[in-house]
C-alpha cells in the first residue's frame, strides 16, 4: 500500500470500470467483482490490488500473484492463475500507469495554506531559515536546521540534529537522525520510469518512498529518487558527494561513499562499505557486493562481486583492466614507431 503520508487513495474503483479507465478490455468482470483500491507490482499484490505483466522475466512473479485483476496481453491471458481477472490490453504496462493515476493522489502543500503548515509538527530546538517551507503533516526532530528556500514536503518525517541546506527539497522521504544535506540536493522527486504505448511515451507510477538512516550525508545538488514501489534506501553512515545520481529503488549498504558525479541506475543493489570513483556509472538491476571498490569512470554492466577491485568501461577486474591498457599502449607505440622508422 503507497504510504499514506504521502499519497491519497481515491478508490476504490470496480475492475471493470478500472479496465475502461486504461483503456483495456475485462471480459470476466461483472456482478459481484471486487472492488480495485491500489496497484501493486505482481509480488507484492494483494486481493485489492491490480498488476501488469508486459515482460518473460516475471512468469514466476505471474504464477504466484494474488492481485485481484491483472492488465495483460490477451497472448498471455492464459497464464493468469485462478481468482486473477484478466484485464486485457496490448500495453499493459501503459494501463498500468492510467490506473495508477485514478487509485492514487500525491498529498499537496496548498498555495493557500501558510508556509508552516498547521498540521505540521516541529519539535523544540528546530530551526526555520528564511523562506523554508514544511508541508502538511510533516515532522521535524529537535534540533534540525531547515536552510533557507528549503522545502520539505507533505508527510516528510525528519530526524533530530539534522542539517538541511538552502533550497534544498525534501518529499516522500523519512529521514534519520544526524543527517547533512547540502544546498540543491533534491530526495524523492520521482524516479525515472517511462512506460512505451503507441501514442508515444508515458509517465510510469513512482509509489514508493526515499529512507536515509542516521548519519547519512547527502551533496549538493545531488538527487535520490523515490522507489517505484519499494523504497530506495541510503545505508546508516554513507557519505554521498555533490551531484551524484541515485535512482529509483537503489538499495545503498552503510559506510558507502560515492564521489562526484556517480550516477546509480534503477534497483541497484550495493552491500556495505563499498567506494566509488567519480563519474562511475551502474547499470540497472545490478548487484555490487560489500566492500568492492569502483574505480573513477568506471562503466559497471555486471554484478561485481565483494572485495574485488574494478575499473574501466566496460568494467572489469582492476589486475585485468591495468593488463589490457598495458597491452594496448605497447602495441600502439610499436605501430607508431615502425611507422615513424
Amino acid at each position: 500500500m503507497p504510504d499514506p503520508r504521502f499519497y491519497e487513495d481515491i478508490g476504490p474503483i470496480a475492475a471493470g470500470e478500472l479496465a475502461a479507465i486504461a483503456d483495456a478490455r475485462a471480459p470476466g468482470c461483472g456482478e459481484g467483482e471486487r472492488p480495485i483500491t491500489l496497484v501493486a507490482p505482481l509480488d507484492k499484490a494483494d486481493g485489492q490490488a491490480v498488476s501488469f505483466f508486459a515482460h518473460r522475466r516475471y512468469l514466476s512473479d505471474l504464477a504466484m500473484t494474488r492481485a485481484a485483476a491483472c492488465f495483460i496481453t490477451a497472448e498471455d491471458a492464459g497464464r493468469l492463475p485462478p481468482g486473477c481477472a484478466a484485464l486485457i490490453t496490448p500495453e499493459p504496462q501503459v494501463a498500468y500507469a492510467r490506473a495508477a493515476a485514478a487509485l492514487h493522489r500525491v498529498r499537496r502543500h496548498d498555495a493557500a495554506d501558510p508556509a508552516v503548515h498547521p498540521s505540521a509538527t516541529l519539535e523544540d530546538g528546530v530551526v526555520l531559515h528564511h523562506g523554508a517551507v514544511v508541508g502538511p503533516g510533516a515532522v521535524v526532530g529537535r534540533g534540525t536546521s531547515i536552510g533557507p528556500g528549503a522545502v520539505i514536503g507533505a508527510g516528510v518525517a525528519i530526524g533530530r540534529d539534522c542539517s538541511i541546506g538552502a533550497q534544498a527539497v525534501i518529499t516522500f522521504a523519512l529521514i534519520g537522525d544526524h543527517v547533512r544535506i547540502l544546498s540543491g540536493a533534491v530526495i524523492g522527486e520521482a524516479g525515472f520510469g517511462v512506460a512505451v504505448g503507441r501514442n508515444g511515451l508515458m509517465d510510469a507510477p513512482q509509489l514508493g518512498r526515499v529512507v536515509l538512516q542516521d548519519h547519512v550525508s547527502i551533496g549538493a545538488a545531488a538527487c535520490v529518487d523515490r522507489g517505484a514501489w519499494d523504497d530506495t534506501v541510503i545505508g546508516e553512515n554513507s557519505k554521498i558527494d555533490n551531484l551524484v545520481q541515485i535512482a529509483h529503488n537503489v538499495r545503498l549498504g552503510r559506510n558507502c561513499v560515492l564521489a562526484a558525479l556517480v550516477g546509480l541506475s534503477g534497483s541497484v543493489t550495493v552491500g556495505d562499505g563499498v567506494m566509488f570513483g567519480g563519474q562511475a556509472g551502474v547499470a540497472d538491476h545490478l548487484t555490487i557486493g560489500a566492500g568492492a571498490q569502483i574505480a573513477a569512470g568506471a562503466g559497471v554492466i555486471r554484478d561485481v562481486p565483494a572485495g574485488e577491485r574494478w575499473a574501466g568501461a566496460p568494467a572489469r577486474p582492476i589486475r585485468r583492466f591495468m593488463r589490457e591498457s598495458a597491452w594496448v599502449a605497447k602495441m600502439t607505440g610499436a605501430r607508431e614507431g615502425g611507422a615513424e622508422r
